[in-house]
């Protein structure tokens, strides 16, 4: 009696201090907007001047019963086509938990999208079609949720009921994308098998599934452990502005101002200033107008140093005994997310928290087959949704964590420098393979770093 009590206990404080942000993902017509829409349905998250219109707009397509996909389809394209193409962002609570859900698209196009869902999420739940199994796309979002170090992931084997809700079905699909995810590193992954057109296993437990006797799909959502302790992270704080009013009330205030990335910042402790590598002591921390001792992630605050040192937009301010090295040569691993291909010898532009740097692709060591994990080497160049290993030269040093100690400051865009369009987003020392010895390539029109 006293672990039914003591679990209950655990499970409301877990309720009432925790927000799980989750993105779907999957193939085309996997069923990841009707998913989405039948755990809105039926956890009572649906106003009902919302469920009328998608009730009216499902009458008008011919329908009998309301399509839930249209409360998540929100652009007239998608609409129409009957697919997702953006992001849709949804928020929702149950007595449980507090959720924000990334919708994204299944069309291997959109793909980079699931980069843009996911590269927050502490959960991704991976659709697949019962019919068809474990496909390319299934694999590319996998490796997506594996290099974006999504800590969790539930495979949701839709469409049971038009494989007679068969167990070997199931077992067989969940066998394959388990061996597959485990391979990529992914630590936690939890197949649930489901019908989302009829809400088998989505809020309510199946009765069709009676084999089956783990959680539903939004009792998993409730339940997985969540970790949000960013306090305890490495502390950073990439500065946003200087402040300087320069007035009668304050006539020396300067202050550098910016959100906390990571970690917790104390009065009296000696920082250290990158990349320039100049030290101080914290002085002061402002916080909404107030004066604080301490600041901790996601805060955003504004330090007062103790000394009058040249700092600007771009510099981040670290603890001086957890000061990251400084490099001009980054290896990353990267999504190509743009229409134009990445190349060896490209110019781009290389953001980093708030700074903004001219870099070279130097070279383009491998881009990575889905089929088998296997490394094709030297490809040249790396296209829309490609996976790839790429070394880059900045033209200042930037002061990076690997992504696996920090989603926040171990990753990075690459932009054209023509146009603004971001190309790829990088993530700092991640790797499905081996490194290997990167060569040099020259550039010609004064860009060589």
């Amino acid at each position: 009696m006293s672990n039914s009590v003591d679990t209950a206990v655990q499970l409301a404080d877990l309720s009432a201090t925790t927000l799980l942000r989750f993105a779907t993902a999957g193939s085309v017509d996997d069923g990841k907007s009707t998913l989405v829409g039948r755990l809105l349905h039926d956890s009572k998250s649906v106003l009902t001047d919302q469920l009328e219109a998608v009730e009216a707009a499902s009458l008008k397509r011919g329908q009998e019963a309301p399509d839930l996909a249209l409360l998540t389809d929100g652009l007239r394209a998608e609409r129409e086509q009957g697919i997702t193409i953006d992001v849709a962002y949804r928020y929702f609570a149950t007595p449980r938990r507090r959720f924000i859900l990334a919708d994204t698209p299944g069309h291997v196009q959109y793909t980079r999208n699931m980069v843009t869902g996911a590269s927050t999420a502490d959960l991704a739940v991976v659709l697949v079609d019962a019919r068809n199994g474990v496909i390319e796309q299934t694999r590319r979002h996998a490796a997506v949720a594996a290099l974006l170090r999504v800590p969790h992931v539930v495979l949701a084997v839709n469409k049971m009921d038009l494989v007679a809700y068969e167990e070997k079905v199931f077992a067989s699909i969940a066998e394959e994308f388990t061996a597959y995810a485990s391979e990529l590193g992914v630590p936690e992954i939890t197949a649930i098998p489901i019908s989302a057109l009829a809400g088998d296993n989505v809020v309510e437990p199946s009765a069709n599934m009676d084999w089956y006797g783990g959680p539903t799909v939004l009792e998993h959502l409730e339940t997985v452990p969540v970790s949000h302790d960013l306090t305890s992270c490495h502390a950073r704080l990439p500065v946003q502005y200087v402040i300087r009013p320069q007035t009668a009330e304050l006539p020396d205030y300067r202050g550098y101002a910016g959100q906390i990335a990571a970690g917790t910042f104390r009065v009296g402790e000696p920082v250290t200033v990158l990349p320039s590598g100049r030290t101080s002591t914290v002085a002061g921390i402002d916080l909404l107008g107030e004066s604080v001792d301490v600041a901790w992630t996601p805060q955003s605050v504004t330090l007062l140093l103790a000394d009058d040192i040249d700092i600007s937009r771009g510099d981040l301010i670290v603890p001086s005994g957890d000061a990251p090295a400084t490099t001009q040569d980054v290896e990353a691993t990267v999504c190509h997310v743009a229409d134009q291909p990445l190349t060896v010898g490209q110019r781009v532009l290389l953001k980093h928290t708030t700074r903004t740097v001219k870099a070279i692709v130097k070279e383009i060591e491998s881009r990575l087959t889905l089929d088998d994990l296997s490394q094709h080497p030297n490809p040249g160049q790396l296209v829309a949704n490609d996976i790839g290993r790429v070394k880059v030269r900045t033209a200042e040093p930037l002061a990076l964590d690997a992504y696996a100690d920090s989603r926040r400051t171990g990753s990075f865009l690459l932009i054209d420098p023509a146009d603004g369009t971001t190309l790829a987003a990088g993530m700092a020392g991640e790797s499905f393979a081996t490194h290997k010895v990167l060569t040099t390539v020259e550039d010609e029109e004064g860009w060589d770093f």
